[in-house]
Parts: C-alpha cells; structure tokens; sequence
C-alpha cells in the first residue's frame, strides 16, 4: 500500500507546485510594474519638423513648425489663446502690434537679433518665432525642441504652482497603471510640477518636459511656488474726468439738430458730457458722412459740457453700403480712417471719441478691437477721450473683448437696454435684473472707474392682433400721454423694477407697456452709485419728461423710492 500512494503524493506535490508557481507568475505578470520604454513619436503623434505645444500643460491642438533652428507659433493661435494685440492682418500680410504710445508693423522680410525670420509663411497659415511671441507677451516657456520629439511648453498662469520634489528613482508612465510605458525618469532632488492628484497617483510635468504619472508616494514636500519674471507690462495712461459722469445721447440726423442742443438740455441737471451723433461710416474705405459742428462745440463748452463725437456704422442710408468686417480688416483704411478722424477733433475742437459700432457679423470683431486698440493710440497721444459703446455681456458678444477695451480705452459704456427689441418677443425693455447682471458681467472684465451705464429715456408699446406681435419706441413722456389718455391702470413688478399696464382695444388688439419712469431709472441709478461707476448716459436727449432728471443724480440715497406722479 505504501509503494502505491508515495507516486500519488510525489505527483499531487508536484501539480501543487507548478500551481503555485503559475499563480505567482501570473500575480507577476499581473502587477509588477512594466519596464516597457513608450515609443515616444506615437505617445506625441509628432510630425517631422512640427512642434507639439503646450498651454498650461493642456495639450493644444494648433502646432507649431521648426525651422531656422527654432521654434515658431501659429500666428492665429497666438493672437486667440496668447496674445491677443499680435495682429496679422491677411489683406496686407502685415503683422501689427498696438502699443501704449506707438503702433509697430512689419512683414515676412524681417529678421530677428540671430538674422532669422520673424515671421513664416506657409500653406497653412502665418507662424510667429517664439522669441518675438516671448519679447511682447507675459509667458513662461520652456522648449524642447532640439530633440527628434519637439516640445513647447508656455505658461500665462501666474498664480502659485503646486510643487513636488521626488523621493528618489521614479518611473514616469504615460498612463496612471503599472502597466502603462515609461515616458521617462525622476531622480531623487528633482523637482516636479504637480498637475492631478487622485488617492494612488499624481500626474506631473517633470524638468526634461514630459507629462505623465507617478505613484503618490514618490513625492514628497508638496507645496506652492509662485513664478517670477522680469517682464515689463506696457503702460496704458487713460484719460478720465475729475467727476463722476452723466452723459446725455443728442441724436443728430440733420444739419439743424446741431441748433436745438440747448433747447433740449433746458429741463436737464448734472449733465457735463453731450454726445452728437456726428459721424457715420458710409463705405467700406474708410469714408464718411459728418453733421460736426464748430459752433456746437463752443457752445457745449461755454455751458461746461464736454463733446464726446459719435462714430457709428448703423444710423443712416449710407451704412447700407458698410461691411464691418471688409472695412476694418485693412490696415491702410483703419489707419486712413483714424487719421481723418484725429484732423476732425482738431478742426471742431471736440474732446473725444464715443464708438458705437452694432450689428456686427463675427468675423468683424477682432478687427474692430484692433480698429479701437490704434485709435486709441492717436487720442492718447492728443489728449483725447476715447469711450466705446457695448451691449450688455453675453456669449454672443464675447468677440467685443470688453476686457481688452477696458485697457485701451478710457471709458466702457454699457447699453444697459433693449433687453426686448422690436421684432421679438415681448417684455421689458430694461428690467432691474437686466441691468444688475449687464453691470456685474462687465465689471468682471473693465474697472469701476470706466464703466459707465446707459440708461433708457424710452420704453416700448407692445401690441399683439392676431397672433402678430409688433412694437414701437415711446420716449417717457409720450408714454406717460398715451396710459393718461388712456387711463391705463399701473401696477409695480417688483421682479422687473417697473410699472405695468395693459389695454384691450376695441378692435381686439392687446397692448402692453413696461414704463420707465421716475422710480425704475431712480432704481437704476442706485445700482450704478451702489457700484461706484464712473457715471450715467442717457438715450436719448428730447424723450424724457423733466422729472427724470431728479433722479439721474449722483446725491440721492440709496433705496429711496421715487413715486410715479398721478397720471400714473
């Protein structure tokens, strides 16, 4: 019996033992690390001769080429994520550069301090050498590009970074698994930048410009470092006034309505700033239609008002013949148009410039802001204000880079209005809400000290027949004649900061009015005092009734309640 069962066990040990060593092979081949090398042209999808870039360690989509033994950036991605003030503007094929006191412009002929081009053409777009990008802008770049795998890391966070240093020998990996490749290695001392942290693994950017994983407990003394330059950012010197401002809209669309100014400013207090709209941009080269006046201006001065010129691109037959996006898109005619308008101010001895470009197709408005950066240019050199009109924040108006006008521009006005508009829906024309979030969105990007809100001397009649909506403008005292006439009873909204009424007609055609009037504008004004902005405009001079001008004042309290008068 004995003789039978010693080759059982013998073989059942050894089945035993080949388990045991299958199942520890396979828990090897299972977790232990990997020392596979990643294959670093497909880790990087790198072309021969491009540079893959980095944006605060965010992968781009954009590359860069190298030539001339350098690195150069995609001129659009430049102007988009970057810098916004490098210009290149196709029509020409010029680069344009605004500074505080000088424009700078220069082609594909020039050549660097190394005798290199500054700018490269090719099929696919316009590149920028990385060290004109860096003499111009606030950025921290690392490049890598004397490798077979071309790497550009740029940096405009200025905020601290988060700091590790390594506790010794460590495999970065291009994914958070002991499986994954070895993108490369860290020694103990070397300091890392930490981008992720999860409870295992912390993703990192390490000093020979790679990004990928470590395990957690491979770091050690975490902590914030924040980055220094020596960078220089350009001086912007604005021109503001010694008061707080309240600026009266005068529409002028004949030669004679230059003679009607004081007429219309008799029942006015506070004004010190008038601005006609004087000039209308009426082709695509940089022409125009003027109703400047030299008597205007010295008369406005005698009653201590300041002239602030409009130029717009809307309000008259002849802009039909205007698209925004061909004429400002020309160097030659921004600079034809600027320099016609700088000899305007001194023939007419107006005191600035007030923008009021609308309507715009997308594609017009980095151009505009381009148009607003060199003008801004010529009226600090001459002393003279420069504000711009805007609506109020919101996604479809982001191209109108409130944020850079806020630099170059002296003043920010916001349309603080046709929050419903003829031929939509029905509604307010400048709820309270309307008006709170237009000037808490455009603070996140412009300084209190420009930011100027207009306000509406109008409402709108809404009107609804047969499932047609239709509306027209009513200055406030023409409203306050049509609810009196027709004894239109009013009720306060308290969600819109306004008086409402209704009216059938006997023809079955409902109207509808949301009034302005002497406590919604007072209410308004208190959130323009209550944010300490530079002032109040007011579309336009001749709607108004004269009780508006009470509360259209910097010395009221805040909170006050402004009572309607009877008629209402």
């Amino acid at each position: 019996m004995k003789s039978r069962r010693n080759p059982i066990l013998k073989a059942f040990l050894f089945l035993l033992i080949l388990a045991v060593l299958a199942g520890g092979a396979f828990l090897y081949w299972k977790f232990a690390p990997s020392r596979e090398r990643a294959d670093l042209r497909e880790v990087y999808q790198a072309e021969e001769n491009r540079t893959i870039l980095y944006l605060n360690y965010e992968k781009q989509e954009a590359q860069g080429i190298y030539e001339n033994g350098q690195t150069y950036l995609p001129a659009d991605w430049v102007a988009e994520h970057v810098n916004s003030r490098f210009y290149w503007d196709e029509n020409e094929e010029m680069l344009v550069y605004a500074l505080p006191e000088e424009i700078l412009y220069t082609d594909d002929t020039a050549v660097g301090s190394s005798g290199e081009p500054l700018i490269v053409k090719r099929e696919d777009g316009v590149y920028l050498s990385m060290g004109l990008v860096l003499n111009y802008t606030k950025v921290r770049i690392q490049a890598f590009d004397s490798t077979d795998i071309k790497r550009v890391f740029i940096e405009n966070d200025w905020d601290g970074t988060p700091t590790a240093d390594v506790r010794g020998r460590v495999k970065v990996r291009v994914e958070a698994d002991v499986k994954s490749p070895i993108l490369t290695e860290c020694y103990r001392g070397d300091s890392v930048t930490v981008l992720e942290t999860t409870d295992e693994w912390v993703k990192i950017a390490t000093a020979d410009g790679h990004i990928g994983y470590v395990k957690n407990r491979k770091l050690k003394n975490l902590r914030s470092v924040v980055p220094e330059t020596d960078f220089k950012e350009p001086e912007y010197k604005n021109i503001s006034l010694d008061e707080k401002i309240v600026l009266a809209f005068h529409q002028v669309t004949i030669p004679e309505a230059n003679q009607k100014m004081g007429e219309l400013l008799e029942p006015s207090k506070g004004v010190n700033v008038i601005v006609p709209t004087w000039f209308t941009l009426s082709d695509n080269e940089g022409s125009y239609e003027s109703l400047a006046s030299r008597s205007y201006v010295e008369e406005a001065h005698e009653r201590g008002l300041q002239v602030w010129a409009m130029v717009d691109n809307f309000s008259k037959e002849c802009s039909r013949n205007v698209q925004s996006e061909i004429l400002l898109s020309k160097t030659s005619t921004r600079r034809k148009l600027i320099e016609s308008l700088m000899d305007e101010a001194k023939t007419y001895g107006f005191d600035g410039f007030n923008l009021d470009f609308e309507s715009m197709k997308t594609e017009a408005l980095p151009h505009y802001v381009q148009f607003i950066r060199e003008l801004s240019v010529s009226c600090r050199k001459e002393g003279i204000v420069l504000s711009v009109d805007n609506y109020v924040p919101s996604a479809y108006t982001a191209g109108y880079n409130r944020k850079e006008q806020g630099t170059v521009a002296d003043y920010v006005i916001v349309m603080g209005y046709d929050e419903h508009f003829a031929g939509g829906e029905k509604g307010s024309t400048a709820s309270l809400g309307f008006v709170e979030q237009g000037i808490r969105d455009t603070l996140q990007e412009v300084p209190k000290e420009k930011v100027i809100n207009a306000v509406p001397f109008y409402t709108r009649l809404w009107q609804e027949k047969d499932g047609e909506t239709t509306s027209s403008a009513l200055g406030i005292y023409k409203a306050k004649d049509w609810i009196e006439e027709n004894h239109v009873e009013l009720s306060w909204q308290d969600e819109t900061g306004q008086y409402y009424g209704d009216l059938e007609e006997s023809d079955g055609t409902m109207d509808y009015l949301w009034m302005e009037e002497e406590r919604s504008l007072g209410l308004k004004m208190d959130l323009i005092r209550q944010n300490d902005l530079a002032g109040v405009a007011c579309w336009k001079l001749g709607l108004e009734s004269e009780e508006i001008w009470d509360v259209i004042q910097w010395d009221q309290p805040d909170g006050e309640e402004k009572q309607p008068d009877s008629s209402n």
